[in-house]
């Protein structure tokens, strides 16, 4: 049933390693010069140049024809926020940076967000929930258990909270690709992801958690997606490998 799902022997995971690193190393670089009066345009840039002085590809420059090298994604934008040179940051504003480079044929995936404080205490307990229920998620993963497990491990975090989850984007298999199966959805869905995890599977989990209502709108741009209620958006973003007794992080920041 779910013969299209890569299983990668040990080289699949040198390979992730580099590009995973890489693609952290850019989050990482970029994080002192999110600050209060630069564009996203400007971060853009930043992330681009880095990007290719490290020998790698900005993965989603022109792919089905999105036209920049990352997607910056502010306060009520959930994700795929084009940068722009209008865009500028101010005291309050919380933004998701998301990269995905290609390193030797390899795709490194990962996002993060930034904050320019003072935010408020909502938008605060909005990215703590969303990064926990990234990492608690990510630690149920080992061979044997399903995926839909991980939607519901999400799902524990942020419904006692009143916080929604994106149902309209998910995480999504990687390697030689961008995107391949499975699709990970962040919430509980025993149909779609009644799928056991194996020893060499990759693939990312991204859960974007809304402050208020799961609905999404796509912008006319045919690629920017915001909240309907126009509230607050967060979304952490690591790329992993399924191990013999767990897995292995290939986006961790050092």
């Amino acid at each position: 049933m779910h013969s299209d799902i890569r299983i990668w022997e040990e080289f699949g995971f040198e390979g992730m390693r580099k590009a995973g690193k890489l693609a952290s190393q850019t989050l990482d670089y970029i994080e002192p010069f999110v600050k209060e009066g630069v564009s996203t345009l400007y971060l853009n840039d930043l992330c681009e140049k880095f990007i290719r002085d490290n020998g790698a590809i900005p993965a989603p420059l022109n792919y089905k024809g999105y036209p920049k090298a990352t997607c910056i994604s502010l306060n009520n934008v959930i994700c795929h926020g084009i940068p722009d040179e209008n865009t500028i940051l101010k005291h309050g504003d919380i933004l998701n940076i998301d990269v995905t480079v290609i390193l030797n044929g390899w795709y490194g995936d990962t996002s993060r967000m930034y904050k320019i404080d003072p935010i408020s205490v909502r938008a605060q307990k909005l990215i703590d929930t969303t990064y926990r229920a990234l990492m608690e998620s990510i630690d149920i993963v080992k061979p044997g258990v399903k995926l839909y497990e991980v939607g519901r491990k999400i799902e524990e975090i942020t419904k006692p909270l009143n916080f929604s989850i994106v149902r309209d984007f998910c995480g999504h298999g990687i390697g030689r690709e961008f995107h391949s199966a499975p699709s990970v959805l962040h919430y509980e869905n025993q149909h779609v992801n009644d799928i056991t995890l194996k020893e060499g599977m990759f693939f990312t989990i991204e859960p974007m958690i809304n402050a208020g209502s799961y609905e999404t709108k796509i912008l006319k741009d045919g690629w920017t997606a915001v909240t309907r209620d126009r509230q607050l958006s967060a979304q952490f973003e690591h790329t992993i490998g399924v191990t013999k007794d767990g897995y292995e992080i290939f986006t961790k920041s050092d």
